[in-house]
């Protein structure tokens, strides 16, 4: 008895002294030490860290609030709730909790002497669902460059993008739950042995919307150094605010209230269950209905009621203003558009609704601020581009995946040209994507149309070990050695500014400019080229011309 009891006593003592506990702003944290998948490097572990006030109550759809502290040591061995969402990659409505306000920290080393750089992920799908769960965001491939990875979750659809036009709901509480993540990690990061100083946000899709965003607001200037944007700008054609007070009187509505003032309207929206508030269509123009590529919750111009504000111009104005001054790398895979095909085929109405209503090929920065009339002369001009005459339908699977394509890279290549123009630094770099190997979960779809190039996010998983996919994995396949090639692109530029500091990786990746418009390939070679998309380009430069439309909300 007696010695069991010196037994118990002695595993706690070595347990206490070998426990992982790191103290940060609110409190002790207890983490854990784990192997990445190639089980060659270890790493310590903190999930599920409180980085602000849960925002439930009357502080739904507001601006987070700091984070309570705690006594004692908190366990950081599980990840915390998700955000309520209806969940894209299970297609699900998914609950999840309003409290749900939680960042993820991975450190290869807890020494605050050599401090390392940091990635401070932002996840995608849509500013609707998703999380910095390791579901898809696992950092075992980018730890292996001796990297801190950070991941976190930010509120979603409504919850996070609502907008009233009013103080109490100015718009942007989603954005500014990063704001507040990103400022967390400067004040803490250290003690996980990261440097502040060198915080690289890298983000997909409608995390790389959010990245080039950050790189003009006034509330994220000096908390971060460089930006990764993969497949996503803040001049993403589809992601245009439009009447957004105006949605949100037609979110009550449609849950069969009638708000008379935007008092009442609050008032409503708060005292419904979250889950009410995921997943709901507030279209306000009948066209809205039929366009396929369209986001209605999104970040905002807001209006100055002597708040904080994320945004105080559009996108576009600030980046001709040259409020862009950090390092960017960005760049888009080879078809994005192929993400569309299983909606194609499942919906066969997307289609034949842009075949009856034309005018919504028109991007929504022109349609939202012309009239019909030049709707329809646009589009018959965008069918004519893509079929050779104004008569021919645009109706296969191939044309439409080859539109999509456009909408997204006309963008962000557009995004690098005004960069290069306006940006008080050069230091920018663009890239096409185009590695295929087994990771590639969503390209498949288009071999059946005969259809090449690689598909919008499966880029992701050559930077990430996405644990929901259950990919089988190998350190002798070519697909890690493009993980491998990819991953050192990127921490190459986290760490240095610079994606090739020598040849080893068997090419130079050139600064992009508007006069030499150089880019990258990254397939199973890196290769130089120059011009990307050209006649794409010309077309839509072309396109915005004769539209002659100013940025929404420019003064």
């Amino acid at each position: 008895m007696y010695f069991n009891v010196v037994l118990v006593i002695l595993g706690m003592i070595l347990q206490l002294v070998t426990a992982i506990v790191v103290r940060v702003e609110q409190g002790r944290l207890r983490g854990e030490q784990k192997f990445t998948i190639t089980g060659d490097k270890s790493f310590y572990s903190f999930r599920g860290i409180s980085y602000a006030k849960p925002p439930v109550g009357n502080l739904r759809f507001k601006a987070p609030q700091p984070a309570l502290a705690w006594k004692g040591i908190q366990n950081a061995t599980e990840f915390g709730n998700i955000c309520p969402q209806f969940d894209g990659l299970r297609n699900i409505l998914s609950p999840g909790s309003e409290d749900c306000l939680f960042i993820n920290v991975y450190t290869p080393s807890l020494k605050r002497v050599s401090l390392l750089p940091v990635i401070f992920v932002i996840h995608g799908g849509g500013f609707l669902w998703g999380s910095g769960n390791d579901d898809v965001y696992g950092p075992d491939f980018l730890l292996e460059y001796n990297v801190v990875v950070v991941t976190f979750n930010y509120r979603l659809d409504n919850l996070g993008f609502l907008c009233m036009d009013t103080a109490e709901v100015p718009g942007n509480a989603g954005m500014k739950d990063q704001v507040a993540a990103l400022r967390w990690v400067q004040r803490n990061i250290r003690n996980f042995g990261g440097d502040p100083n060198k915080v690289t946000i890298l983000g997909q899709s409608a995390g790389g919307y959010s990245g080039t965003y950050h790189s003009l607001s006034p509330m994220s200037r000096g908390l971060f150094r460089r930006v990764i944007s993969m497949s996503g700008v803040a001049i993403t054609d589809f992601i245009v605010e439009f009447e957004q007070q105006r949605r949100a009187f037609e979110l009550a509505k449609s849950l069969g209230f009638e708000a008379t003032n935007t008092t009442s309207l609050l008032e409503i929206l708060q005292s419904v269950p979250a889950i009410q508030l995921i997943n709901v269509n507030t279209f306000i123009i009948a066209s809205e209905q039929y366009m396929r590529l369209i986001m209605l919750a999104v970040p905002v111009v807001e209006k100055d009621f002597g708040q904080e504000r994320f945004l105080i111009e559009p996108p576009e104005v600030s980046m001709k203003k040259g409020r862009s001054e950090v390092d960017v790398l960005l760049g888009y895979t080879s078809n994005e558009g192929i993400f569309v095909i299983p909606a194609l085929e499942n919906f066969p109405l997307i289609i034949e609704s842009y075949d009856r209503y034309p005018e919504v090929f028109v991007p929504r920065s022109i349609y939202y601020q012309t009239t019909p009339k030049m709707h329809l002369k646009l589009a018959d001009l965008i069918k004519q581009f893509y079929t050779g005459s104004k008569l021919v339908s645009l109706s296969s699977v191939p044309q439409f995946v080859i539109y999509t394509t456009d909408t997204f890279t006309f963008s962000i290549i557009r995004y690098a040209n005004l960069l290069s123009k306006f940006s008080r630094n050069d230091n920018i770099y663009l890239y096409e994507f185009d590695s295929l190997s087994e990771r590639n979960i969503f390209t498949p779809a288009a071999f059946r149309y005969g259809i090449t190039g690689v598909s919008h996010a499966d880029d992701v998983l050559y930077v990430f070990n996405g644990n929901y996919f259950n990919l089988t994995f190998n350190t002798n396949s070519t697909s890690y050695r493009l993980i491998q090639q990819t991953c050192e692109l990127l921490t190459n530029f986290a760490r240095k500014g610079n994606p090739t500091p020598d040849a080893s990786l068997g090419e130079i990746w050139p600064k992009y400019n508007i006069d030499s418009r150089k880019y990258l390939t990254i397939g199973e070679e890196l290769t130089v080229g120059a011009n990307p998309r050209r006649s794409m380009v010309d077309f839509y430069n072309f396109i915005h011309n004769i539209a002659g439309v100013k940025p929404l909300n420019s003064k």
